[in-house]
């Protein structure tokens, strides 16, 4: 029995984090300047965010390989435009929650 609450709540607490990174995705994409530049389903200087997510999709290591690059910048993935570095934009769990979110697009 105590397992079976065990596997619930565990679920329930998946469902809550995955629910903050759908509410604060947006928010911090916007706060942190990445609409400038993106948007959801348009090209602007970079790549649409759905199109990021269909690129990655099914990649086990997406999130974390994101998260590099947006801290790092770079350039010649998706064209000549580079994108600038970002590191001190956000903290760690920040960045991952917009890539979080971009990926669940």
């Amino acid at each position: 029995m105590k397992f079976i609450l065990g596997m619930i709540a565990a679920g329930l607490l998946g469902l809550t984090a995955q629910t903050v990174v759908a509410a604060d995705g947006p928010a911090l994409a916007q706060k942190g300047g990445c609409v400038a530049c993106h948007s959801v389903d348009k090209k602007i200087l970079g790549p649409a965010f759905k199109d990021i997510a269909a690129k990655y999709k099914g990649q086990k290591d997406a999130e974390d390989v994101l998260v590099k690059k947006v801290i790092a910048g770079g350039s010649g993935v998706w064209g000549p435009m580079p994108m600038p570095a970002n590191a001190g934009r956000f903290t760690d769990d920040e960045f991952k929650t917009v890539v979080g979110w971009i990926l669940s697009l």
